[in-house]
């Protein structure tokens, strides 16, 4: 494989496995599907030049894989993921798909279409619907961990619009864990550095050990670095600066999934 296709492998592969885990939940499970891509384009190198570029050829080959395999999430024997499974068995499918890859990791019209194999009509109509599913679907209790006060206000304003309540804002670990003691989330948005310079994650993993477990999304100015595949990351993760939809999109995903394991700082 000549080094700049692999260059280009690379760099794409943190954002192929930010997708795959967002679709499945959790962070082995997407990892798990990444690494099947690779095996499929190491296999077959003829995956490489199906489409316009080698991030969507990487994308493609994924989808392939995913749509083969049913889109299955891990088998947990636990409720709420199987309460989770209810739920994306009621969304129309591809619609999950269109959406992470438009809005989360940016994908035009014509790239997804590549990607997924359907033609753009297709993929707007898809996306359109699952804006309206997933608004429909879930809504619930969010809690926010940012120390920027304007960053906050919009994360609050967001998520209220879309008719989720916000238990709190929490500037640091221990306003986190004291906000989260008060009342129980549904989901938490937390930045990963604090206004104390402690950890989002060590803030959220002392309250998953409180509580138990529940979805996560992580912000981050920095998202390459904790989509690594080599130690325990988010399941949910989006970039700073965020625009409006990914927000949306991310909420209204990890809404239906729990955490898994705890992370690494």
């Amino acid at each position: 494989m000549p080094m700049d296709t692999t260059a280009e492998i690379s760099k794409a592969l943190p954002y192929l496995r930010r997708y795959a885990r967002a679709l499945t939940g959790s962070q082995t499970s997407g990892d798990n599907y990444a690494a099947a891509t690779l095996e499929a384009i190491l296999a077959d190198r003829s995956l490489l030049g199906a489409t316009s570029g080698v991030k969507t050829d990487l994308f493609s080959t994924f989808h392939g894989i995913w749509s083969s395999a049913g889109a299955p999430m891990e088998e947990e024997n636990d409720a709420m993921r199987q309460a989770a499974q209810r739920h994306l068995a009621r969304l129309t499918p591809n619609t999950r798909e269109a959406l992470l890859l438009h809005t989360v990791e940016e994908f035009s019209m014509d790239e997804i279409s590549e990607i997924m194999g359907i033609d753009r009509g297709e993929v707007s109509e898809l996306v359109g619907l699952a804006r309206q599913e997933m608004a429909d679907a879930v809504s619930g209790k969010i809690m926010i961990i940012e120390d920027e006060s304007i960053i906050a206000m919009d994360l609050e304003s967001l998520v209220g619009e879309m008719g989720h309540r916000v238990t709190g804002i929490a500037r640091t670990h221990t306003e986190a864990v004291a906000l989260a003691g008060q009342e129980m989330p549904d989901l938490i948005l937390a930045d990963i550095q604090l206004a104390d310079n402690s950890s989002g994650i060590d803030a959220v993993n002392e309250v998953m050990r409180d509580l138990g477990k529940r979805p996560v999304i992580f912000i981050t100015a920095f998202p390459e670095r904790l989509l690594s595949g080599a130690r325990n990351e988010p399941a949910f993760l989006i970039a700073k600066p965020y625009t409006q939809e990914q927000v949306r999109s991310a909420v209204s995903q990890a809404m239906f999934f729990s955490s898994t394991e705890p992370l690494s700082a």
